[in-house]
């Protein structure tokens, strides 16, 4: 693992839990029907910041969520201090900085994407974007976390040329998944407001099957990438990162698929829903740590720009592997 310091490494961790915990808040305000509980935007009611209105429980449960965004702005404030000021940090290479300041656009897109929403009286469409916008954060949280960990060198693919295709695949896939995740909610029952809320006039039935469909080819190139990593008779040890990444999709997978097939036979039960959405989180996180572990970044030994011995060696082996 690469050095990092306890503190930064933290911080990234945070700004992960996070980015998946607002999926979560934001699900709540959906699922309890308080999406316009605070009506205006960036005020929660006219003429005040926070709300007001004590015979409802909506207007709560709507500042909520809105309060995690200086949460992570605070947190992601304090990775990009830890990333220029702490030691070893400030001796990473500028490509690697570059990472957290877009994690703190993303959440400032965000708000305002969240502000939309407000305007728009919960058109679905913008509240799918604030969805997607979120998990596109979980992704580039995760991966920012995984180049922490990684030497700061050239990526260099574990797989043969014919393979190369499966982490993109799975990241098309999983695109694909949580795009079409956010259609069926949009046209099923849980609008954000009981009155207010725009749905999708689309079979909710239909879209549901697409969905699952959409899942199954994404376990079924999960399947695939097993065969490869698990069926080497020599396994290569660059590769054990992108081993552990695999259990936890097909963890994820097998958690988030079995809560959508339940929540649909029973109805759309509030609870089973906001369980399906923090798995969508989950599947994303553990897809892009997969997808980046299938590139290997060698350490360098001293300032030459050489491997070492032993991974030249493990390259060599590598390559002979691919060969037959």
């Amino acid at each position: 693992m690469q050095k990092t310091d306890r503190l930064t490494w933290r911080l990234a961790l945070a700004n992960l839990v996070a980015q998946i915990a607002i999926i979560v808040t934001g699900g709540a305000v959906r699922l309890t029907g308080s999406g316009l509980g605070c009506p205006e935007w960036p005020l929660c009611e006219p003429g005040s910041l926070i709300p007001r209105e004590m015979s409802s429980i909506h207007p709560y449960v709507e500042f909520g969520n809105r309060l995690m965004s200086p949460v992570l702005l605070v947190i992601t404030v304090a990775l990009i201090w830890a990333f220029y000021r702490r030691p070893p940090m400030r001796s990473r290479p500028l490509r690697l900085k570059r990472l957290p300041w877009l994690v703190l656009a993303g959440i400032a897109v965000q708000a305002v994407i969240g502000g939309i929403s407000v305007w728009t009286d919960l058109h679905s469409t913008i509240v799918g974007v604030h969805m997607l916008i979120s998990l596109v954060l979980v992704a580039f949280s995760m991966y920012l976390m995984y180049r922490l960990a990684s030497p700061d060198t050239r990526p260099q693919a574990l797989l043969s040329s014919a393979r190369r295709f499966l982490p993109w695949a799975l990241a098309a896939l999983i695109t694909a998944v949580v795009v079409l995740g956010t259609v069926v909610t949009g046209a099923g029952p849980h609008s954000g407001d009981a009155e207010a809320g725009h749905i999708y006039d689309i079979d909710p039935v239909l879209a549901a099957r697409l969905h699952a469909v959409s899942v199954w080819v994404f376990l079924a190139v999960v399947v695939l990438v097993a065969a490869v990593l698990f069926g080497r008779q020599r396994p290569d040890p660059r590769l054990s990162g992108a081993r552990r990444a695999w259990w936890w999709v097909l963890a994820a997978t097998v958690f988030n698929g079995a809560v959508g097939y339940v929540q649909h036979a029973t109805g759309l039960p509030e609870l089973l829903v906001g369980l399906h959405m923090l798995g969508s989180g989950l599947i994303v996180a553990a897809t892009t740590w997969l997808c980046a572990a299938l590139y290997y970044r060698p350490e360098h030994v001293g300032t030459t720009g050489e491997t070492t011995v032993r991974e030249r060696r493990d390259a060599h082996d590598v390559a002979i592997q691919h060969r037959h």
